[in-house]
């Protein structure tokens, strides 16, 4: 796996990423060659052939990063549903669809930004087949035998049974799984373990990489064994780091102190505080400014819709457990928590307006919140700041809940775009694994993607999360 932006990607993900962008731009560039084959031999001769390239790469470079960002936007680069291959086609189309109308809605308006004589359209035809075919043989290739490294998961319980379920599901990592600790019956002994583990390695399976997910290591964990394998060039490592890789979440389940301090990451050094910080302020003070004509179609629908202020204040816990107070639109009745007091909204909450359901999909509801950022009680990525009344409950249940308190949360975060709304204390859980791996892979480049995939799930209409 590559890391990128403190996330980690499978190889084979990024080669279908590049490859992909060459053949777009390969495609427009061969059918201007040879719609205007006349025009550049002449160029040629009078050398003026890289000046042509040159001002054709801006408008092929367009192009390319439309399909790219089409593509992700429709999970084509998710290369777990690559085998679901009439889905996958379909959204394949959709997005070819997609690009033919927008070079043909580009050529009647503005002509001059596509190339001339036809090419637009050639190089359409060309990257439709070219893209079917690359598409087929990527397929092909990720799956053959040589390509893959044989794992052993060494481990027993739900947390082994996760790790081996993770890789089956994830072919794009290009590891086979050829055994794991739970295929063996009767007593489980540090002996029987390894001497299955030592049959794996030495027998026609020959495995490649072990990693450890034994739940009580004491009495049960072959060190010998371990050691020679690790001294003939099998890797040994650890199930929790590859969780991380392959879910993006840290699991608190078994998860060791330990850990947490000698793994890489959770380092938050002086410069990289104030930089960030500068970063937030201008972007949520350009925000501000940009949001400005809307405020009063917001102001007038939410008084318009049900009686009550316009803003709504809440106290939440932010960065080393400051309480402070966060501002939304209201979408809900006034009278929401009378009964009740401070719970959690459920799905399809009577509670909340027609207009609020609206703002709450769309996110506009979250527009008064760029006055915390620019206060600097929140950041636009972090954790979802939680209600005291929620923190002092989910601190007792959930085992390291107060380490999401070290960052400043966030109106938009990692959780939010990899997890469901959550109203429960599973979900609360699921969401602090989340938060976890963001914390402690904390970076510009990260808080990049999760912004962009907050653009995606909002334009796509799959709901506030």
């Amino acid at each position: 796996m590559i890391r990128l932006f403190k996330v980690y990607y499978p190889l084979r993900t990024l080669v279908l990423l590049v490859g992909e962008a060459m053949i777009v731009w390969f495609s427009f560039l061969l059918a201007t060659l040879w719609r205007n084959h006349d025009s550049w031999l002449l160029l040629n001769v009078d050398g003026g052939y890289l000046q042509v390239l040159s001002d054709l790469s801006p408008r092929i470079l367009v192009v390319t990063t439309a399909v790219v960002l089409l593509s992700y936007w429709f999970d084509l680069y998710d290369v777990s549903s690559l085998g679901a291959k009439w889905e996958h086609a379909f959204r394949l189309l959709l997005v070819l669809g997609l690009v033919a109308l927008a070079l043909a809605a580009v050529g009647t308006r503005y002509p001059r930004l596509l190339p001339g004589n036809g090419s637009a359209f050639w190089g359409f035809v060309i990257l439709t087949f070219t893209l079917f075919c690359w598409r087929s043989a990527y397929s092909w290739i990720g799956q053959l035998p040589f390509l893959r490294e044989r794992v052993y998961v060494l481990g027993t319980g739900d947390r082994a049974e996760r790790l081996v379920t993770g890789l089956r599901e994830r072919s794009a990592l290009g590891l086979e799984v050829v055994g794991w600790t739970g295929d063996l019956t009767g007593e489980l002994t540090r002996e029987s373990v390894a001497s299955h583990l030592l049959g794996l390695a030495k027998g026609k399976h020959g495995v490649h990489r072990v990693i450890v997910a034994m739940p009580d290591r004491r009495g049960t964990l072959p060190l010998t064994e371990l050691l020679n394998l690790r001294l003939a060039s099998v890797k040994v490592e650890e199930a929790t780091s590859w969780l991380e890789k392959i879910t993006g979440r840290i699991e608190v389940e078994q998860l060791y102190p330990s850990w947490l301090i000698f793994a890489e990451g959770f380092r938050f050094s002086t410069t990289f505080r104030l930089i960030r910080r500068a970063v937030n302020f201008l972007v949520a003070l350009a925000g501000s400014i940009l949001s400005l004509p809307l405020l009063p179609f917001i102001v007038l629908a939410v008084k318009l819709d049900s009686a009550g202020p316009v803003l709504y204040r809440q106290q939440r816990v932010g960065r080393g457990g400051k309480i402070f107070y966060c501002y939304k639109f209201r979408t809900m009745r006034v009278d929401a928590e009378a009964d009740t007091g401070a719970t959690w909204a459920a799905d399809d909450d009577p509670r909340i307006t027609r207009v609020g359901k609206f703002l709450r999909t769309s996110r506009l509801d979250e527009i008064p919140q760029l006055w915390c950022v620019l206060e600097g009680d929140m950041h636009f990525v972090g954790p979802r700041p939680e209600r005291p009344e929620f923190v002092e409950w989910l601190s007792k249940e959930i085992p390291y809940y107060s380490v999401r308190h070290v960052v400043r949360p966030g109106i938009t975060g990692w959780a939010q775009v990899q997890y469901k709304y959550g109203n429960t204390l599973a979900d609360a859980r699921e969401k602090l694994q989340y938060d976890l791996f963001y914390i402690k892979n904390a970076s510009l480049g990260l808080d990049l993607l999760i912004v962009f995939q907050t653009i995606k799930i909002v334009l796509l209409g799959r709901g506030a999360q």
